[in-house]
């Protein structure tokens, strides 16, 4: 049997009664990181045999560990913090397990999106949860412009040092939306902070970024959504709807500008392409 247990993502009272009596009669605890989850189980006098499974051992950890829970074996799966699965190796693990027949159990705890989502003010009724997004510049750009559409609330993952260059990305992407930035959640220092894109960006200019982000953006509304279906430009190419814009007066590169705009895509992607053509 496979367990994947949630643990806590800042306070330790996050961890729930049965997540501590399920890592205490596991025969194995799989961690992501062994060092933090000794520190865990330490605290609640938990004594199970931890064993490493990350994403840089995984192809070799986790054949073994099937192999170990088709013998009769249970084993806990653990993350850093939070739900195991979720931005994290434990997914490959999980299908892994269902392959080989094993079963697999949930064992529900604390979540920094779903956290976040439900204390933002942003819209709960529809979202979609991403994770983090791509590192190089130009998938961040692609990434950006397919969820431009999306209606309903956006949830990422984000560390300190990036924040500010994403957030950078999804105001030329998406303009100034709506926004809440969550960061050291269930700590101490909880913070929320709620408001337009361009206002997230100038408090984080005066505050430097600290900790783990979860950042939460509006999606695009019904109305922008129908007026983009409707969009007169919609049977036009890249280079005739940037023409159109000229003829009205526009330079080039305030053309590619509002093409962009209209389109929910980078400038740089209508850029490249009318220099294709």
């Amino acid at each position: 049997m496979l367990y994947l247990v949630g643990t806590p993502i800042g306070n330790l009272e996050d961890m729930t009664y049965r997540a501590v009596r399920v890592l205490k009669e596991a025969d194995l605890i799989a961690a992501e990181d062994t060092r933090q989850t000794r520190k865990l189980l330490t605290h609640f006098d938990i004594s199970g045999r931890l064993v490493s499974y990350h994403e840089h051992n995984k192809q070799a950890s986790g054949p073994e560990l099937v192999r170990l829970m088709s013998e009769g074996q249970t084993i806990a799966l653990v993350s850093d913090a939070g739900l195991p699965a979720i931005s994290d190796p434990g997914h490959d693990l999980v299908r892994l397990a269902i392959e080989a027949g094993v079963t697999v159990v949930p064992i529900p705890g604390a979540n920094a999106a779903l956290s976040a989502l439900i204390a933002s003010g942003l819209p709960t009724d529809e979202f979609t949860f991403i994770g983090f997004l791509p590192r190089d510049k130009k998938d961040q750009q692609r990434e950006l412009a397919r969820l431009a559409p999306a209606q309903g609330t956006l949830l990422f993952y984000e560390s300190p040092h990036r924040v500010v260059r994403t957030l950078e990305q999804m105001l030329e992407s998406w303009g100034d939306r709506e926004i809440c930035l969550a960061r050291e959640l269930t700590k101490r220092y909880e913070e929320f902070g709620r408001g337009r894109i361009s206002g997230a960006l100038a408090h984080l200019g005066e505050h430097p970024p600290q900790g783990e982000y979860v950042v939460l953006v509006e999606g695009r509304s019904a109305a922008e959504t129908a007026e983009a279906e409707a969009a007169w430009w919609k049977e036009l190419s890249l280079e005739e709807h940037a023409a159109h814009y000229m003829g009205q007066g526009l330079s080039k590169k305030e053309a590619i500008k509002k093409t962009a705009s209209d389109r929910g895509l980078p400038k740089r992607d209508v850029y490249n392409e009318l220099l294709q053509n």
